[in-house]
């Protein structure tokens, strides 16, 4: 694959130019989204015993105590009394329909305080096959049901023991109505599930839209959840140095050659490319790369493409993969008008993990 821009301007170190996230493209088949539906690499060894609670913040413990009493309840039988059901789901007799009540668990708090691994834990102390466990975010679920059809999504998790979903966001109206029903058709059919968010279920969709059917929707969805709140401050900035300043272009540009599998784009350009590649993709274009380095980084120009940058974000720090950067820190890629407005939580979550990412980068650049 080609280099970015800026790699022209140094000489090679390493054998081959670095490569570049502007040249790919990729394609995902709908099979590999499903497949792909387990807890990311980041949290592949977490479990509830890993978690270390913070000993000021007593919801924390609480949570590791209900979830471990929730995965132990979804042992046995499907709730809905059927085995798995095939991708296409022939031949499966119609479920019985599932007991009222909750049939999820919500947990709701700030950036940092472990929620994913929380999620992560309970999808692995499930006790189920793995292929029975659905592991993911809100937009790799819609991205989900658009790969699949709505009716076929229904149809390809119904036979599961558990759905987590990860961040879950609502950013309209049409989305609300769409997980809204995915949602209760699952648990019909006595699917698990539980979510994680930054808000509670009943106030999701505050300060985005005011439409009494969106929020008539929340409402219903809110009565599938058993909320828990987990308090207490980012773990990633818990007693760690600040995250280091934005290196030079050329300590950019040499860490990308010297690091083997180290992408080089310049940022602008990664942000026209991000618009031309759909969102479900964003992970496959990360496939095979061990570090993003990045040119100019500056603010974020509009809403739109900021909400791109954010599913990157998320999918990198999924994937562990460092981000080493020149120009403009991460906390200033967003206007103060975007930090105020309704999706504040996806920003500050971006800038909070980019953040992380750039700390783990600072030993590419070679002591000078």
């Amino acid at each position: 694959m080609s280099s970015s821009p800026a790699a022209s301007e140094v000489s090679p170190i390493a054998d081959a130019a670095p490569l570049s996230l502007c040249a790919r493209s990729p394609h995902v088949p709908a099979d590999r989204l499903v497949a792909e539906m387990v807890p990311p690499p980041r949290f592949d060894s977490v479990r509830f015993a890993t978690y270390l609670p913070d000993p000021n913040q007593p919801s924390q413990t609480e949570a590791v105590r209900v979830l471990e009493g929730f995965a132990a309840g979804l042992g046995g039988a499907h709730a809905a009394g059927g085995g798995r059901r095939g991708f296409f789901g022939f031949g499966k007799a119609r479920a019985p329909k599932a007991p009222a009540g909750p049939r999820g668990v919500y947990l709701d708090g700030g950036y940092g305080v472990g929620k994913t691994h929380l999620l992560a834990s309970l999808w692995h102390a499930t006790p189920a096959e793995p292929a029975l466990k659905a592991f993911g975010t809100f937009v790799e679920l819609t991205n989900l049901v658009g790969a699949l059809g709505f009716q076929q999504t229904v149809v390809t998790l119904s036979g599961h023991r558990l759905l987590c979903i990860d961040e879950f966001e609502l950013d309209d109206p049409g989305d609300t109505v769409l997980v809204s029903t995915l949602l209760g058709r699952l648990v019909d059919a006595g699917v698990a599930l539980a979510a994680t968010s930054n808000t509670l279920p009943g106030k999701l969709g505050e300060g985005r839209f005011a439409a009494a059917d969106f929020l008539r929707e929340i409402q219903g969805l809110s009565a599938r959840f058993r909320a828990l709140r987990i308090d207490g401050e980012d773990y990633r900035h818990r007693g760690l140095p600040e995250a280091p300043a934005p290196f030079s272009e050329e300590q950019v540009a040499k860490a990308a050659y010297a690091t083997p599998g180290a992408s080089l784009d310049d940022f602008p350009q990664l942000l026209d490319h991000l618009a031309k590649v759909h969102p479900s993709r964003y992970g496959a274009l990360t496939d095979g790369v061990t570090a993003v380095c990045l040119t100019d980084v500056r603010p974020v120009p509009d809403q739109s493409t900021a909400l791109r940058l954010v599913v990157l974000a998320d999918r990198l720090y999924d994937r562990e993969i460092p981000v080493l950067a020149s120009g403009l820190p991460f906390d200033k890629l967003f206007s103060e008008e975007m930090l105020n407005g309704g999706y504040r939580k996806k920003y500050f979550r971006a800038i909070s993990r980019l953040t992380a990412l750039a700390r783990d980068a600072k030993g590419l650049v070679a002591a000078e």
